[in-house]
């Protein structure tokens, strides 16, 4: 946007240009969302799709694996149990095919075996269900960032 659209946008009564430009000059983040629970899947399309474009919302592994190369989503939001090809086995057949997105996974698994698996598998982060809410934002923007995300509840001192 010119400058002189700047100042039009300052004269017509826009409270901040600089975010007026930006709605209309920066994409949102593409973001594929994969659960098997349709529930789960309009809750977290409903809870992103305002900071995100929700390119699809898909219920199983082999949907997302039909579907990445045609939408090239920049996250991938990918529960880990997906009846039969689940997250974990999905990230890992993705990057062996070169999928360049960021991965966020989003589970009920509290177990740090699952954390281990899923980071080997190429996820940038790790939420889990029960905070959903408090994490999964910042999970995506961590992932975005190129950092690393594990929801607090999963970190501890060894003893």
């Amino acid at each position: 946007m010119e400058f002189a659209t700047l100042l039009s946008l300052q004269s017509i009564g826009e409270t901040n240009a600089l975010e007026a430009v930006e709605r209309d000059t920066v994409s949102r983040p593409r973001l594929l969302l994969a659960d098997d629970n349709p529930a789960m899947l309009d809750h977290v399309s409903k809870m992103l799709r305002e900071k995100f474009e929700i390119v699809a919302a898909l219920r199983d592994g082999a949907s997302v694996l039909r579907e990445y190369a045609r939408l090239r989503p920049e996250v991938l939001v990918l529960d880990i149990t997906m009846g039969e090809l689940g997250g974990i086995e999905l990230a890992q057949q993705l990057r062996d095919a070169g999928c360049d997105a960021r991965i966020v996974f989003l589970t009920v698994h509290e177990d740090h075996d699952f954390v281990n698996a899923a980071l080997g598998a190429g996820g940038s982060a790790y939420v889990v269900k029960s905070r959903l809410g408090m994490d999964l934002l910042l999970a995506i923007k961590a992932a975005l960032a190129g950092k690393l995300f594990v929801s607090p509840s999963l970190l501890y001192a060894a003893d």
